[in-house]
């Protein structure tokens, strides 16, 4: 059968490149999302498999772990994302709820419910899409910063509480990545997300795919604890060299 990665969050950016490079490097691919039409595409392009996934509802993440295999190998948390760029004075509780659920209780959900089969894999691996917000802050950044630095609270915990498992845990920070990420995050305001690369050549989400594959792929005996990726335009999360 092959090893068997499986990817949330994958019906886009980082998620689908995760997926396309996984399964090009020889992976059994199972890609897990809410927008089904795109996730079947991905999974029809690649020979993987397509199951609704939200990992903000329990009961969603249960039945999709019900349909993968007894045994995998590597689990890369990629669903979350950053929603608004408000002050905490004018702090929407919703968008903090989302981006808590998605980003940080998402991920202890899927790899609570997984664990069992990547331990059983003897050679498991999770790899988990953080951010450079996970290490700075940043006026009007409150939510997701915090939402970040908690993601990476829980990654550190993986590896202590399951150091003497065969499962590695990885972290990898992105800084800017040209995906659909600013436009979520202005509610789809295409001009406001286009200003956030302007000038710059930002990451792609291959290059982060490529890190995650890079990670996965090192001996069994190696874990790769974290990657931290910039664009060489950007210094810090706010701090970037635009050219005029």
């Amino acid at each position: 059968m092959g090893q068997i990665a499986v990817v949330s969050g994958a019906s886009s950016g980082i998620g689908a490149a995760a997926a396309r490079q996984l399964s090009a490097a020889g992976f059994r691919v199972f890609v897990g999302a809410r927008r089904m039409d795109r996730l079947k595409d991905l999974a029809d392009e690649i020979g993987g498999q397509a199951h609704f996934l939200d990992v903000t509802d329990p009961a969603s993440v249960s039945a999709f772990v019900a349909t993968l295999p007894e045994q995998v190998n590597v689990l890369v948390n990629n669903a979350g994302g950053a929603l608004g760029l408000e002050p905490l004075i004018a702090m929407d509780e919703e968008d903090w709820q989302m981006m808590y659920q998605t980003n940080v209780l998402g991920v202890v959900r899927l790899s609570k419910a997984l664990f069992g089969r990547l331990e059983g894999s003897g050679a498991g691996h999770v790899v988990n899409i953080g951010s450079i917000a996970g290490l700075e802050t940043y006026v009007g950044g409150g939510g997701y910063t915090a939402a970040k630095h908690a993601l990476r609270a829980v990654t550190e915990t993986m590896r202590l509480e399951w150091l003497g498992k065969p499962i590695r845990v990885t972290e990898i920070d992105p800084g800017l990545v040209e995906t659909e990420f600013s436009l979520v995050r202005f509610d789809g305001d295409a001009e406001r997300a286009a200003a956030v690369y302007a000038g710059l050549k930002p990451l792609t989400a291959d290059d982060i795919a490529e890190a995650v594959v890079w990670a996965v792929t090192r001996p069994a005996h190696v874990n790769i604890d974290q990657i931290v990726l910039k664009p060489i335009a950007q210094a810090r999360a706010t701090v970037v060299h635009r050219q005029t």
